[in-house]
């Protein structure tokens, strides 16, 4: 028995697994199993409760920003396409001032 919003938290780990996954860095596996032991930790917590709110819109954030450097997002579910390049290279480190 599911209570209710854990339809959307179930969507939302789903999501933040995924991304993690995907996510251009060797700390992806490190980032996944932080977000499946978080939802672990909490998965009895009740929704309503404010700190779960909190935690909930955290997770959101994190979403976001894991998906700005979404394959999917940037090459289109494409990894051979040049925007996923460019986009992780278009910036390479300045040299220092001489």
């Amino acid at each position: 028995s599911m209570q209710p919003g854990g339809r959307s938290l179930l969507h939302l780990y789903r999501k933040l697994l995924r991304s993690s996954a995907t996510y251009p860095s060797k700390n992806r596996w490190k980032i996944y199993d932080a977000v499946r032991l978080e939802f672990r930790e909490n998965k009895d917590g009740a929704v309503d409760d404010a700190k779960t709110q909190k935690q909930i819109s955290v997770a959101y954030k994190g979403l976001e920003q894991l998906r700005m450097y979404d394959q999917q997002t940037l090459g289109g579910g494409n990894a051979d396409n040049p925007n996923w390049s460019v986009t992780l290279e278009k910036n390479p480190m300045p040299k220092p001032p001489t």
